[in-house]
């Protein structure tokens, strides 16, 4: 494999992947990660069609989620489906009103996303001391709490968002990066974490004393199933945590790795890691992740408000990056295409239009399916352990004879 240049803004806090001479072509990646044995997708406990209201009234049980995909394996031969998962981080539905934007897009074209919350968006700043931060003081944050009205509305589009079969995941808590942030943590910090976490989804009705909402219609901890690590930092960590939380919560994946060539998953910890990808910028030029921020940090070197005569030219590179790395696959191992976003208006909302025209383009096309990474996850744990260890095998534009793979 090709060396990288892996460099990390001041300003902003995600990994950034930035040019560098010495990349990788566009279509090659070797088949360097292990396989494991697939386990068999987890079943949804009787249901008796009524349901049931859990703890104080935040949540619920509804059954299960409808709409969702079905996993089944591959046939002898068959080339499996292009699967595309677009993840938003922070899931606040703001001013801006992204989240339900992204939510009646998804409507539209017949696709699911994973909407990763923030446990905090759930709690109100007079009561903020609740969170207890590793290594910060109560009610410490590295971003802004919301305001009442934001934590109203924000509960509704998780509702909707939810019965419409998008996936409710976890952004964790307090965004904390770099020092004394996740990369920093301990197993038991974690472990906090992410109590912390599904407390405050769990409890919002007693946490914010709004009587006259809906109980959301989902059990977290049967159906929050993955989560984004904040600046995809601390995955080692936070994957143990998992493992010692997998008595209280439903864990199936975590899309927290700092970022991989676009080739088939495999498992750490016993869960799917889901990193983001290495896309062609620049026609190819060099590789950079399949994220907003790293299109941010390549060409505005992180500013929020860069030059305007230049939006136009940024938004069509992104486009392009973002179809480049699609094309790669679907026209190769078809492994799946990873996208992660957040609901920011960053150089005058380029990158929210530029996923706009992307999934416009992709979820419409002969073979692909729009999903959400508990999907994702589904499908895979059908698969046979043989097949996936073929699939993996394969450079992302490598376009098999598959008969030779699925058999």
């Amino acid at each position: 494999m090709a060396a990288f240049l892996v460099v990390t803004s001041m300003a902003a806090t995600y990994l950034a992947v930035h040019n560098s001479d010495t990349t990788a072509p566009a279509g090659s990646a070797s088949a360097h990660r292990s396989g494991g044995s697939a386990a068999k997708a987890t079943k949804a406990p009787p249901w008796d069609g009524k349901t049931k209201v859990l703890g104080d009234g935040s949540t619920s049980y509804t059954g299960p989620q409808k709409g969702t995909l079905k996993p089944v394996p591959l046939k002898p031969g068959e080339k499996p489906p292009q699967f595309v998962v677009f993840s938003w981080d922070g899931a606040l539905q703001g001013d801006d009103q992204l989240f339900s934007h992204y939510r009646e897009l998804a409507k539209e074209y017949d696709a699911h996303m994973t909407f990763f919350l923030t446990g905090i968006y759930l709690l109100p700043k007079d009561k903020k001391t609740l969170y207890e931060p590793p290594m910060h003081d109560p009610g410490a944050a590295a971003i802004s709490y919301p305001t009442d009205e934001h934590i109203r509305t924000t509960l509704a589009e998780l509702g909707k968002a939810w019965k419409g079969g998008n996936e409710i995941g976890t952004h964790f808590n307090g965004h904390f990066c770099g020092e004394k942030g996740g990369k920093d943590w301990s197993v038991a910090e974690w472990e906090s974490e992410i109590d912390q976490f599904f407390s405050f989804v769990q409890k919002w009705k007693t946490n914010t004393g709004y009587t006259d909402l809906p109980a959301l219609p989902f059990d977290p901890a049967r159906d929050i199933s993955g989560g984004r690590a904040p600046c995809l930092e601390g995955q080692k960590n936070l994957l143990k945590a998992m493992k010692a939380t997998a008595n209280k919560y439903n864990w199936r994946y975590d899309a927290s790795s700092a970022g991989d060539f676009q080739i088939w998953p495999t498992k750490k910890e016993g869960v799917w890691d889901f990193p983001l990808e290495m896309l062609p910028y620049e026609s190819g030029k060099y590789q950079g992740l399949s994220m907003d921020f790293n299109f941010l940090y390549n060409q505005s070197n992180g500013e929020t408000e860069g030059d305007p005569a230049k939006y136009p030219e940024w938004e069509q590179e992104t486009v392009k990056s973002y179809m480049d790395g699609f094309d790669r696959v679907y026209y190769g191992s078809r492994a799946p295409l990873f996208i992660g976003n957040h609901f920011e208006n960053w150089n005058g909302g380029i990158y929210m239009k530029a996923i706009d025209q992307v999934i416009k383009n992709v979820c419409t096309k002969k073979g692909v399916r729009c999903v959400s990474f508990r999907e994702l996850a589904d499908w895979l744990d059908v698969q046979k352990p043989g097949v996936l260890e073929r699939l993996r095998s394969l450079d992302p534009a490598q376009s098999p004879d598959w008969s030779t793979v699925v058999k």
